[in-house]
């Protein structure tokens, strides 16, 4: 088989689904990025042209917020929909410049936070009116706190309207341990760590007919990182899940498009054995974390003379910082850490050089 052949912008509605199933026949998967500016939203491109693959960036409510600014009113999520709509507005622009195909989704929205993807939404549907195709590739829907019924009752209604503006929606079954974005799992009872096949069926039955979907089912999977042995991977869920459909509904291989949530800190043998169940996409945010920062203190530590006064360094009392004071030159340290960690994600997700565009 050959590489798929995919234009640089947002990637939406049909050509998402394709690219889904190419993924799953490769099979490899796309990383999926947490942002919350402009400088972890350019990085993700940068690396995406160097990986020569799609990119999923995605915002947490948080990181939405962020992007707007902590000093705005979140009454109502009011701007933490403002700052996600205006992050998709500049990755819509940039993918082009960048010559990148990137997937704009959005990350876990709990019950309480409802509105915030409400508002996305309603942004989306005046988007499509004047261009034909939704501002967001998807969005997430985490609503795993909640009874199974309610769960699958609330993703089937949002569903239906994502539909109409050719959206995908991704959903949690289980829950993801550890705590991301001030929602803590950290405490939850371990058997819901662990998303079982009939669940999985359920939720295939509830919203096959609808739309299109993808499904965040949990093995085990934490966010942030631990040492080795204290987090206990189960991928094998994510097998029996997919030949439960195959032989109880007569689908082909892999019916469903999985997800991969808390991938920071897993092994190369366990991303491996996830992405050949038919995982397409995972979440990675504590080590791109980490990959900014380190960079950034190794930068700080490095000119530590330069950084106490903006006249007066090893140099000469007279000597002026400017240089070393500028934002853009410790920035830009970070963004070339996050770029190089992505890039190796691709490598692990199989993904790399897997596209051209």
């Amino acid at each position: 088989m050959g590489k798929m052949k995919i234009k640089p912008g947002v990637v939406t509605g049909s050509q998402l689904q394709e690219v889904f199933e190419y993924c799953k026949s490769v099979p490899c998967a796309m990383p999926a990025v947490n942002v919350v500016g402009s400088n972890s939203i350019n990085a993700a491109m940068q690396s995406a042209k160097e990986a020569g693959a799609p990119i999923i960036i995605q915002f947490s409510n948080g990181g939405g917020l962020f992007n707007a600014g902590k000093f705005l009113d979140n009454t109502d999520q009011k701007a933490a929909v403002a700052g996600s709509v205006a992050g998709a507005h500049h990755i819509r622009l940039l993918a082009e410049y960048y010559g990148v195909p990137v997937i704009l989704h959005t990350d876990h929205c709990a019950k309480k936070i409802i509105k915030w993807v409400d508002g996305m939404l309603d942004a989306g549907e005046e988007f499509y009116k004047a261009n034909g195709e939704p501002l967001f590739s998807s969005h997430m829907l985490d609503l795993s706190e909640e009874s199974l019924e309610e769960n699958l009752e609330t993703s089937a209604t949002y569903l239906e309207r994502m539909a109409k503006i050719d959206m995908t929606l991704e959903i949690e079954l289980g829950v993801t341990g550890g705590e991301e974005d001030g929602v803590d799992n950290s405490d939850v009872d371990s058997s819901r760590l662990y998303t079982q096949p009939e669940e999985v069926l359920a939720a295939y039955d509830k919203l096959h007919s609808i739309g299109s979907f993808t499904v965040a089912a949990a093995f085990g999977n934490t966010h942030g990182v631990y040492k080795p042995g204290n987090v206990k991977l189960r991928p094998i869920i994510l097998k029996n899940s997919q030949d439960r459909i195959q032989a109880d509904r007569g689908t082909g291989e892999k019916p469903l498009d999985l997800v991969f949530h808390g991938g920071s800190g897993s092994t190369e043998a366990e991303i491996k054995e996830g992405v050949s169940y038919g995982v397409v996409k995972m979440n990675i945010d504590t080590d791109t974390q980490w990959a900014f920062t380190h960079p950034i203190k190794e930068y700080m530590d490095a000119n530590d003379g330069y950084l106490h006064s903006q006249i007066g360094n090893p140099e000469g009392a007279d000597q002026p910082n400017k240089k070393k004071i500028d934002p853009r030159a410790w920035l830009h340290a970070g963004e070339k850490g996050i770029v190089a960690r992505l890039v190796e994600a691709f490598d692990d997700l199989g993904s790399k050089d897997q596209f051209e565009f």
